[in-house]
C-alpha cells in the first residue's frame, strides 16, 4: 500500500523552527521529486519547495527562500522541510507530495503532483 505521511507540525512562536518530515512506505521517494505545499483555508494551495531526485537539489518560492531547507534521508525513505524564522503568516496546513518523475515540476502547478500526503497542522503565533 503506498502511502506518505506529514509529521512534525505544531504550534510554535514566531521566530521559531519546525522540521517536517515526509515519510514515504509501499515506495522508494529517492525515485521521485517531492514538493512541500502550503494551504490556509479559502486560499490557493501554495508551493513552497521540492526536491529533485538526481542530485537532491531543491528550488524555492520566494516567500521561503533563505528560511526554509529540503532534504532527504534515502535509509529513512524520508524527506524534510526545516523551517527556519517561522512568521505567523506561515500558518498553515502543510503537505507533501510525490512528483511522478526526477525533476520537479513548476511550484505554481500543484496540479501536476501525483501523489499526495493528508498535511500536518503548522501554527505561529506567541
Amino acid at each position: 500500500q503506498l502511502q506518505l505521511v506529514e509529521s512534525g507540525g505544531g504550534l510554535v512562536q514566531p521566530g521559531g523552527s519546525l522540521r517536517l518530515s515526509c515519510a514515504a512506505s509501499g515506495f522508494t521517494l529517492d525515485s521521485y521529486a517531492v514538493g512541500w505545499f502550503r494551504q490556509v483555508p479559502g486560499k490557493e494551495r501554495e508551493g513552497l519547495s521540492c526536491i529533485n531526485t538526481p542530485d537532491s537539489s531543491a528550488i524555492y518560492a520566494d516567500s521561503v527562500k533563505g528560511r526554509f531547507t529540503a532534504s532527504r534521508d534515502s535509509a529513512k525513505n524520508t524527506v524534510y522541510l526545516q523551517m527556519n524564522s517561522l512568521k505567523p503568516e506561515d500558518t498553515a496546513v502543510y503537505y507533501c507530495a510525490v512528483d511522478y518523475g526526477p525533476y520537479c515540476s513548476n511550484l505554481d502547478s500543484f496540479w501536476e503532483y501525483d501523489y499526495w500526503g493528508q498535511g500536518t497542522q503548522v501554527t505561529v503565533s506567541s
